[in-house]
């Protein structure tokens, strides 16, 4: 009887233990090619046609690959020597979960990474505030898109952190459609654009 309740709390301890980084990565990656991609001729919110469409909401809102998105993002900032980040965010809604995806995985580890939203234009009414959640002003931010076609949505997020006095380092993705929008934003913005996964790793 011992024995056996030693051996269902052992493995109720394994369950619980995070997955390697490399093994977080790979699940992620397999997430992503079971419920974001879709297959079939769309226009995208840019206006521009593909034969596929990577909805990474059904992703960044789905209950084991949340965790995976902001771990996966938090060491792909650390990779990169971003150094001392104080929070991430990017415009609504896209960039919601993410956002807060990274937050709660650093949470967890005792870091302190705040979230933000950048609405897409100010408010008219209230504080008028583009940026919400904590004050970004002075602070060293990056934003996050789940993906980008044209780089619009991630300009739009910098310039008015810009405008908000924040100090914006880099733009994260998770996946990069390899359509452009890497080269716009470091040369319009003048961070780096990073991302976690190409379209290639997905196999499209």
């Amino acid at each position: 009887m011992l024995t056996g309740a030693a051996t269902a709390l052992d493995r109720l301890a394994c369950m619980s233990t995070p997955p390697s980084l490399d093994d977080a990565r790979a699940r992620l990656q397999e997430l992503i090619s079971a419920l974001a991609v879709v297959r079939g001729r769309v226009t995208l919110a840019s206006g521009m046609e593909a034969d596929y469409y990577i909805d990474l909401r059904r992703v960044t809102l789905h209950h084991e690959a949340s965790p995976l998105v902001g771990r996966v993002l938090l060491d792909l900032m650390d990779r990169n020597d971003l150094g001392d980040v104080d929070a991430v965010g990017g415009l609504t809604m896209g960039a919601d979960p993410v956002a807060t995806s990274i937050m709660h995985v650093a949470a967890a580890s005792d870091r302190q990474i705040d979230a933000f939203v950048v609405r897409k234009a100010q408010k008219s009414y209230g504080m008028s505030r583009q940026v919400e959640g904590p004050d970004v002003a002075g602070r060293r931010v990056v934003v996050v898109e789940d993906t980008s076609t044209t780089g619009g949505s991630a300009l739009t997020a910098v310039e008015a952190l810009v405008a908000a006095g924040a100090e914006v380092v880099a733009v994260l993705v998770i996946v990069d459609r390899n359509t452009g929008a890497r080269e716009r934003i470091e040369q319009t913005a003048g961070v780096p654009c990073l991302a976690a996964f190409s379209k290639d790793d997905l196999g499209l």
